[in-house]
């Protein structure tokens, strides 16, 4: 953890090992779990690469709706107060996205207009992106979030100031988009010539004749066969080997697949994943493809909705056992299910179940094809639930981030 974060506490180390340490720690696997939960306790994704479009469709959010999610970089959560909920109750173990996510969840309410919010958030790489947070956000922030964001970011600067150096660029994953792009340039791929493609078609001729040959070097699949490789991916070793049965466990196959679907599946004009990607963040001139909470159309419902988003530093499950029967409406699990022991997964649905409103509706990605649960978690729980396979499978197609495998939808029934 790098200097002036704030402190991950023996409770929060404590929730990172239960969520992630599961082999001895002599163990090469039990290494590598240890190492992938320090990285958590700093800043890993500085976006959420989850599609939010495709959750709310999936979630068919109303006005009465109680939203918990486990927020990542709090893209969805922030996305999810366009469709005016009644709340969206957020929970994330790293203390670097907790305080992002403070920061995010003020700033439609603090900064003056959409154009100041989108210089913030939207370019991230501005000078006088640290003033706004001087003048407007700091002033009615928590003490924890303000000291994490005055803290020290390396030997000199403040951490407030990677938005004005290329947030993006920053937390595990900037550091791997980075790496890869250092290594395309090595082998002469210039991705400015990727996102000057004009449709899916000159966008498919480039990943062929550039990107592919490069993914087949000897080098590239020895990287892939690394477990460790992938932790600026936010992939821990558990993870790694559900990804990579995807293909009957060629990680490289399944790389490039999903390299594959990211740059030619979608137009680049509709898909911003792959110009966080190639572009290392958002159109600056706020023209092309966005977030829906950056858009500008949606400023002002984010802005009258952002009170209505929190977060805490805790385990879903935790933060569920605290709640009242009955009381939640839809549910957003990210990836972290592939993380879980059988236990875990029976714990965290016991306690979904037991808040679930009737009708309530459950989202989850695998790094795998298909859902994980059946076998694993007790049928007295999840025969309660009815499982949207063909829907599951449409929604997954319709992600523009490309990375996951499978997309999962649930409801209860009875």
């Amino acid at each position: 953890m790098t200097m002036g974060s704030p402190s991950a506490t023996p409770t929060v180390r404590t929730q990172l090992g239960g969520a992630v340490q599961q082999n001895s720690a002599f163990s090469v696997t039990g290494v590598l779990e240890r190492a992938f939960a320090q990285t958590f306790t700093g800043l890993v994704y500085p976006q959420i690469w989850e599609d939010p479009v495709v959750d709310m469709d999936a979630l068919e959010i109303g006005p009465d709706d109680a939203i918990v999610a486990i927020a990542s970089g709090g893209c969805n959560v922030m996305s999810y107060l366009t469709a005016n909920p009644a709340s969206v109750e957020a929970v994330d173990l790293s203390p670097a996205h907790v305080a992002l996510n403070r920061l995010k969840y003020a700033a439609p309410r603090l900064l003056p207009d959409h154009a100041a919010f989108f210089q913030l958030f939207g370019r991230a790489e501005v000078a006088g992106n640290a003033a706004l947070f001087d003048d407007y956000l700091a002033p009615h922030l928590d003490v924890e979030t303000v000291d994490h964001w005055n803290g020290r970011k390396g030997i000199v600067g403040r951490r407030i100031e990677m938005f004005e150096q290329g947030f993006y660029r920053f937390g595990a994953l900037g550091l791997f988009i980075g790496w890869a792009h250092r290594i395309a340039r090595l082998k002469g791929i210039d991705f400015s010539r990727f996102m000057a493609c004009r449709d899916i078609e000159e966008q498919t001729r480039f990943f062929e004749d550039k990107v592919k040959p490069a993914i087949d070097s000897r080098f590239i699949k020895w990287v892939t066969r690394t477990r460790a490789s992938l932790f600026g991916l936010g992939i821990p070793p558990q993870q790694y080997e559900a990804l990579a049965g995807a293909a009957d466990g060629d990680m490289h196959a399944v790389l490039t697949e999903r390299t594959r679907t990211l740059m030619c599946g979608f137009p680049l004009s509709e898909n911003y994943f792959a110009w966080a990607a190639f572009n290392r963040g958002y159109d600056p001139s706020g023209e092309g493809p966005l977030p829906p909470y950056l858009q500008r159309d949606n400023f002002e419902t984010v802005r009258a909705n952002a009170h209505k988003a929190s977060i805490r530093n805790r385990t879903l499950t935790d933060f569920l056992r605290s709640q009242p029967g009955a009381s939640k409406d839809c549910y957003v699990l990210l990836d972290a299910q592939d993380w879980m022991t059988d236990t875990q997964l029976n714990d965290l649905w016991a306690q979904i179940t037991r808040t679930a409103r009737a009708g309530a509706r459950v989202i989850f990605r695998t790094a795998g094809v298909e859902t994980i649960l059946p076998g694993r978690v007790s049928d007295s729980v999840l025969g309660r639930w009815r499982y949207h396979e063909e829907r599951s499978r449409k929604l997954h197609d319709r992600d523009r981030s490309a990375i996951y495998g499978g997309f999962h939808l649930y409801t209860l029934e009875g």
